[in-house]
């Protein structure tokens, strides 16, 4: 199981001149990327899910694979904050996040490849409720990656409002409140 990262607030404009990978790496680099997933020829070889990868926003998470064929750095993930409650507005500190992948997957090792943004909530509330918070939050984070050059029909938005929160207290549910970020 990867662990996802979350997104607060909502700053477009905070971007100026936090983008950290630039458009160094060439479109070809896809093409000599290494596979992504392992060869399985039987069931004893099946490989488990990319473990989670500690981000400096707890609002996010990024998949260990995405990480590291992107060469993905951060930095802080304990002072981070998580998504308020009740809200979908990302938090300045995801900026730079964000902008890392998108250049992975707009002119990086990953050009073209899709990611799913899978938006989360705690378990307070109604089910019907969290899932449309969830999908705003999906939403903010797509919107941004959009915003930096991402493809619209690469970035895949889904809900799993509070199906697989975990939290029993404050701490807990700030984990909860996130969004997922995972090749597709």
């Amino acid at each position: 199981m990867y662990t996802p990262f979350s997104l607060g607030r909502f700053a477009i404009p905070l971007l100026s001149g936090t983008l950290l990978l630039g458009g160094a790496a060439c479109a070809n680099q896809k093409e000599s990327a290494p596979p992504l997933a392992p060869v399985v020829t039987t069931s004893a070889e099946i490989k488990p899910a990319p473990t989670p990868i500690e981000l400096p926003s707890p609002n996010l998470s990024v998949a260990s694979d995405l990480v590291a064929a992107c060469k993905l750095h951060f930095d802080d993930v304990a002072s981070a904050p998580k998504f308020d409650f009740d809200r979908s507005a990302l938090a300045p500190q995801d900026g730079d996040i964000l902008a890392q992948i998108a250049a992975c997957v707009t002119t990086g090792p990953l050009a073209g490849r899709s990611l799913d943004i899978v938006g989360r909530a705690d378990p307070r509330g109604e089910g019907e409720y969290n899932m449309a918070l969830g999908e705003r939050r999906a939403s903010s984070v797509s919107m941004y990656l959009s915003n930096l050059g991402v493809a619209a029909p690469n970035l895949i938005e889904t809900s799993r409002g509070k199906m697989d929160a975990t939290g029993t207290d404050e701490s807990g549910w700030q984990r909860d409140r996130r969004v997922d970020i995972r090749l597709h």
